[in-house]
């Protein structure tokens, strides 16, 4: 996993000892949510994990699908178990501020400082950390024997304190139970560390010398203190796709029972049916005409993009995929065919337009009530789910994002709702008795513009000879429209303004054949169909 978490390396030289105004550097440790330089590292039941998974001397087994890597013994276990050496040292040699009783929590506040505690200490009920309203407020605790958490004890953090400036160093055994909520670096000297299920750690669990043993947690490195803000990578370039909530650039695009669509919809290879143009805030495109070619280019264009994306992290288990899975803004990668299992989190971490992308490396299939949550500002538009095959998201299901299906068919199953684009390069889009909406300047926003867009001009006469008429009904602006015909390659080979609500286009130097028109107004495509030459 790409993150990490530098520290102010030239002051910490500087200085003999760290005190309690600054924190130590964390080095490779940073990226670690679970590590033990010599033990192994095991997991029961389904935990959420966002940060590396590893050990120096040993095996981790029984992970699911991680947001991070998983490091056996290899070079980066090597470089974090001397990270961890040294940042034990470091915290060893803190200078104490003040000495606590083994007995912590209960409402106890406590602020900023090295507490040395010398004896096996508990922590029961809430102890709060107060930072001052100084995010640099650092908090360590030296606990020189074992250290346990009673079931539903947590740490809070009031007033700036951050996760990422404490640090538990406890010689012996760490033992976390049910339902706790911890918050800072815990490292475990030549000792295990066991957590429970329902914990949940915002830090990291690090042992020098000993298994790390987790059951369906929730943990997760901290941000803040200098660690990698992430954006993902750049958004794909849909170009005109943007514009298009359905499209297939070669397959039919068909739709049963009520169907409910903001955006555009059509192929360019095929027909569009089912579709009914007051359920439908955008253009229903019959047909290929113009749009639906441009459509198809940028579409290819995006796919090019999104394929050759270098993944950051590779979740192993396609077939475990969701199961209340926490990711965060990366390029992730499944090697095979995936089955999306009841709710996937995306996380932001509160990053303006910050971008997910999830390559699927097979056949994308969604159970029933699957759901796709959005948190801490992540947005539909800026997610892609980049998918070599068909996708079928079943009956029920709230599904954020664009799909980008390459030669797959897509299937929407009844009561589906799509926050995003269902884009195919080549195969069948079925849909029935779905919602699909997206954010677009494409799209009409007001009653009048859907006025527009569902009974916009007249066209006429079809089959055409030397010219064509055109008739713009009364919620049309007349001094803001624009004409353009293309040929079947999708070459423009006209294009006009139209300045009147009745107006006639010569077109006698056009060869006979079949062309597609499309109209806009105020720049927003509003109606598009299929004329045909003759002489």
């Amino acid at each position: 996993m790409k993150t990490k978490l530098r520290m102010a390396a030239a002051l910490l030289l500087a200085l003999p000892a760290i005190t309690f105004a600054q924190g130590p550097s964390l080095g490779v440790t940073a990226n670690f949510v679970l590590f033990s330089t010599n033990g192994a590292v095991g997991n029961t039941g389904i935990s959420q994990l966002t940060g590396n998974i590893g050990t120096n001397n040993g095996s981790s087994t029984a992970f699911g699908n991680v947001n991070g890597i998983m490091h056996d013994q290899d070079t980066a276990s090597a470089k974090c178990a001397a990270d961890l050496l040294t940042l034990y040292n470091n915290l060893n040699t803190t200078t104490q501020t003040g000495a606590l009783a083994p007995a912590l929590g209960t409402g106890q506040t406590l602020f900023a400082g090295v507490y040395n505690i010398p004896s096996a200490a508990t922590l029961n009920g809430d102890l709060i950390l107060d930072g001052k309203n100084n995010s640099a407020s650092v908090f360590i605790f030296k606990v020189q024997a074992p250290f346990s958490a009673a079931t539903g004890s947590k740490v809070k953090l009031i007033n700036g304190a951050l996760a990422c400036n404490v640090f538990w160093k406890v010689e012996g055994l760490i033992d976390i139970s049910a339902g706790v909520f911890m918050r800072g670096t815990v490292i475990a000297n030549n000792a295990a560390i066991n957590m429970a299920t329902g914990d949940t750690l915002e830090g990291r669990a690090l042992s020098t010398g000993g298994a790390v043993n987790v059951d369906g947690v929730l943990a997760y490195t901290p941000v803040g203190c200098g660690s990698k803000v992430l954006t993902g990578p750049a958004a794909a370039p849909l170009g005109s796709a943007s514009c298009f909530a359905i499209f297939s650039s070669s397959g039919s695009v068909t739709n049963t029972l009520v169907t409910m669509v903001k955006g555009d919809i059509g192929t360019n290879v095929g027909t569009t049916s089912g579709y009914t143009a007051a359920d439908v805030a955008g253009t229903i495109h019959p047909g290929p005409d113009g749009t639906t070619g441009a459509c198809a280019a940028d579409l290819l264009n995006a796919y090019t993009y999104l394929s050759t994306l270098t993944p950051d992290i590779e979740l192993l288990y396609p077939v475990q995929f969701g199961n209340n899975l926490v990711l965060t803004p990366h390029t992730y990668v499944m090697k095979t065919a995936a089955t999306f299992t009841d709710t996937l989190y995306l996380n932001a971490q509160n990053v303006a337009n910050a971008v997910f992308v999830i390559q699927v490396n097979g056949i994308l299939s969604t159970s029933t009530h699957s759901k796709v949550v959005l948190l801490n500002g992540a947005k539909a538009d800026n997610v892609y789910w980049l998918v070599e095959g068909a996708v079928n998201i079943k009956d029920y299901s709230i599904f954020n994002g664009n799909i980008v299906s390459h030669q797959g068919a897509i299937n929407l199953f009844i009561g589906a709702k799509v926050n995003g684009r269902a884009l195919t390069t080549g195969g069948a889009i079925s849909t029935a008795g779905i919602s699909d909406t997206i954010s677009s300047a494409c799209v009409p926003t007001s009653i009048a513009e859907q006025k527009i867009v569902n009974q916009a001009i007249s066209v006429f006469p079809n089959p055409f000879s030397t010219s064509i008429n055109i008739i713009l009904n009364d919620a049309v602006p007349a001094d803001h429209c624009e004409l353009r015909l293309y040929n079947v390659l999708g070459a423009e080979v006209m294009g006009t303004s139209i300045t009147s609500k009745a107006s006639t286009i010569e077109t006698s130097n056009l060869p006979a054949g079949i062309y597609f028109y499309q109209v806009t107004a105020n720049g927003k495509a509003i109606q598009s169909g299929r004329l045909i030459a003759q002489h």
